[in-house]
């Protein structure tokens, strides 16, 4: 996690919006030390983003007494943490229960239908320029949609793997106390124990 994005979303949270941020090459622990420390100064992760093939964290302010005395304590121990000041450290065990709640958002971003379409699409993309490198004329076509095929064929994996990972960490969001919440929508989400979604219905957290 770099400390320059880290500085840079603190400085972003003083205007107290919604903000949606990320680093450079995200993965899901950077993601979710971003999210850990953005939870030291008042706001919370409420959900994940993904925008030109790049993923962004969702962040809004937490009106809780809790998340307000935390970010008081903070400002007041680190009154210089977006501007080049010491940071706070950030507890492991918080990491991993975000990078969780981070994986697990991901895998429900889509339902499988959705997946389905948009692989077949991307898998046009794919085999047409390889069709093309290697078929003439008539072939052309033949050869981009037997690639296309074995894309497709490819496809039942990519989705067990995601249903896998799914399970797998919404065991772990149970263990740790987490609630299932289904939204509108039928998107299965998890929100901390005797809480709910953070920024639920508000048109950046949603």
């Amino acid at each position: 996690m770099g400390e320059r994005r880290v500085r840079k979303m603190l400085r972003q949270m003083e205007s107290g919006e919604p903000l949606r941020v990320t680093g450079a090459m995200p993965t899901t622990t950077k993601l979710a030390r971003l999210a850990a420390m953005a939870q030291k100064f008042g706001y919370a992760y409420a959900d994940v983003r993904q925008r030109d093939k790049q993923y962004l964290i969702v962040i809004v302010p937490d009106p809780t007494p809790e998340a307000r005395e935390r970010a008081a304590r903070n400002r007041a121990r680190y009154p210089r943490a977006a501007d080049g000041g010491e940071l706070p450290r950030l507890a492991p065990e918080e990491v991993e229960l975000l990078k969780a709640r981070i994986t697990f958002d991901m895998t429900t971003m889509y339902t499988d239908k959705q997946r389905i379409l948009l692989s077949a699409i991307a898998a046009v993309g794919l085999a047409l320029p390889v069709g093309l490198v290697s078929g003439e004329g008539g072939m052309t076509v033949v050869h981009a949609a037997l690639v296309w095929a074995a894309l497709m064929a490819l496809l039942p994996a990519g989705v067990a793997v995601n249903r896998r990972f799914r399970e797998k960490y919404a065991a772990r969001l149970r263990a740790a106390g987490f609630t299932p919440v289904t939204e509108p929508d039928g998107r299965l989400r998890y929100v901390p124990p005797g809480g709910r979604l953070p920024g639920h219905g508000n048109p950046l957290a949603g």
